[in-house]
């Protein structure tokens, strides 16, 4: 299976590089940074939502699943960037949302107006009266139905009122998924990711939101109509999964999807049964156990993605490195960390070269949806605007989406126009040019954890060997081995600013990986955020 050494790269479009000077990233603007990407070593393109949208949610409101967003471009240049990246060994990924649509999609303009309207079995409608259905909450922090005056129901969503869900029990509206995704892979699609695949088999007289009991079998049959047979990689956004239940979505026998986001490791600086909001302190431990768990219960029984950032979470080197003092050293050790475990990994845009989050000046400059409505709800249940806004500088989604930092030319080489969100105002100390020049940047280390992975003799092992945790019970230091028949591998990493000595020394063979100059025939200690991987074989 191809993805299995393989390294994906996340694109946010209206972020990444704009061609045409109006602000906002698009689909040339892409096909211009191949070459760096070519550069980078990944062989895998992850594109957020590219079709045409009314922007309420950022492109994950589609009102035309066949079609490419004029702010992006056309199909023609879409065409052209799957023709580009296929020359330089690199496949597109687009992503799916299939949970639900835009109130502005055909199906939707059809469904409400009458009872009676073939398409109104392809959305959950509810007759309750004068009064919502319950009072099932949205995820972004409003009531999940909304009246609709055509029909005298309420419709059900989600997330946004204008990002109606779509009924999946209704064999017509599965078809027509299936068709969507056979037209993207007949144009030379070679993947998708699904978002929030883990809602789209709810029972709302149960009260079943995620992982209804017809999920898998929906899964197993949009594989078997259209996924098995073309060869993808495919992974499925599932906020509730554990390894027990990624197992039966990356089953070896690739009934389901190749793998899942398992985003238990995300929600550890969350406390427990209260909003992503309230901040709480990372414990090491914490993180030790969840991956711990991942990498060997998933061990030959399913597949593992490996992931810090993504277009819905803060940059991980300000989450949990230290963007202050230690910027490039806590930069390189994350991606240490990771990126020697069994798993395929994705890497978000700017994540290679250190960006930051950002800390807007304004509350006028936040653009995303979750966040103003976040605002608006905490405002109201009379916590303090400062507590508010620390939050949103901790794990706002909008640290995500800033602008790529190509250079330090002004708006850091996205635009020669004024993006449609503010440029990090660290982009003349952050940037790929500066990097590129630089053998001992984020950039060149992200370059050979990527080789380390796709060509050197280290492939084997990374991809196919077993995972030890050690030093379980330290709280600063993670620690692993990596074993493949005789080949054997130790993973030190210091995961805070002071320095550690080590529970034992390690002699060694070789230094595979490091952040800091190792002279030392022995390691015995760590210095703050150090990462270090050494070859033991035979020790």
């Amino acid at each position: 299976m191809w993805w299995k050494h393989s390294v994906v790269y996340e694109i946010y479009p209206r972020s990444f590089k704009d061609s045409n000077n109006d602000g906002i990233g698009d689909i040339n603007g892409i096909i211009s940074k191949l070459d760096y990407l070519e550069y980078l070593g990944i062989n895998v393109i992850w594109l957020c939502p590219v079709y045409p949208t009314p922007n309420k949610d950022n492109g994950y409101d589609i009102s035309d699943y066949m079609n490419i967003n004029p702010e992006f471009g056309t199909l023609d240049a879409f065409n052209v960037l799957i023709k580009e990246a296929k020359k330089r060994g690199i496949n597109i990924m687009m992503d799916i949302v299939a949970n639900h649509t835009s109130s502005d999609h055909k199906w939707f303009k059809e469904a409400k107006k009458s009872r009676d309207n073939t398409y109104h079995n392809y959305y959950v409608f509810k007759d309750s009266g004068d009064a919502p259905p319950s009072d099932l909450q949205s995820i972004f922090l409003n009531s999940a139905w909304t009246y609709n005056k055509e029909t005298k129901e309420y419709y059900l969503h989600m997330f946004d009122e204008d990002q109606p869900d779509l009924n999946w029990h209704y064999q017509p509206v599965r078809e027509e998924i299936y068709k969507m995704l056979q037209y993207w892979i007949d144009l030379g699609i070679k993947g998708f990711r699904f978002d929030v695949i883990d809602l789209i088999a709810k029972e709302i007289d149960d009260n079943i939101i995620g992982d209804g009991p017809l999920l898998h079998e929906y899964i197993k049959e949009m594989s078997k109509k259209v996924l098995k047979k073309a060869h993808l990689i495919t992974v499925g956004e599932a906020w509730g999964a554990t390894p027990e239940k990624a197992k039966m979505y990356s089953n070896p026998d690739q009934s389901e999807f190749s793998m899942i986001f398992n985003f238990q490791h995300s929600l550890l600086d969350q406390e427990p049964d209260k909003e992503k909001w309230d901040l709480k302190e990372l414990d090491l431990l914490d993180l030790k156990k969840v991956f711990n768990e991942q990498q060997t219960e998933l061990y030959n029984k399913g597949w593992n993605s490996l992931f810090w950032n993504n277009h819905d979470l803060p940059r991980i080197v300000s989450r949990w490195g230290n963007d202050q003092h230690y910027h490039i050293e806590s930069a390189k050790m994350l991606a240490t960390l990771l990126h020697f475990m069994q798993g395929t990994p994705y890497i978000y845009q700017g994540e290679e070269i250190g960006m930051t989050n950002n800390v807007f000046e304004s509350i006028e400059d936040y653009r995303d949806i979750e966040t103003l409505n976040m605002i608006k709800d905490r405002l109201n249940k009379d916590i303090d605007m400062k507590d508010i806004l620390e939050s949103i500088r901790v794990k706002g989604r909008d640290n995500a989406r800033t602008p790529f930092q190509w250079n330090e030319s002004k708006y850091a080489g996205f635009s020669e126009h004024k993006p449609w969100i503010e440029v990090n105002q660290n982009y003349k100390t952050i940037n790929a040019e500066q990097q590129m020049s630089d053998k001992n940047s984020i950039l060149e280390h992200y370059r050979k954890l990527i080789s380390f992975r796709r060509k050197s003799n280290y492939k084997e092992i990374i991809e196919k060997g077993s995972f030890k945790m050690m030093f379980n019970d330290s709280n600063q230091i993670f620690a692993y081995e990596r074993q493949y028949f005789d080949q054997k591998i130790i993973v030190l990493c210091n995961f805070y600013s002071n320095s550690l000595q080590l529970p034992r020394e390690f002699t060694y063979n070789e230094v595979i990986c490091n952040n800091y100059e190792v002279t030392q025939k022995k390691v015995s200690k760590l210095r703050p955020y150090e990462s270090i991987v050494l070859d033991v074989s035979n020790q």
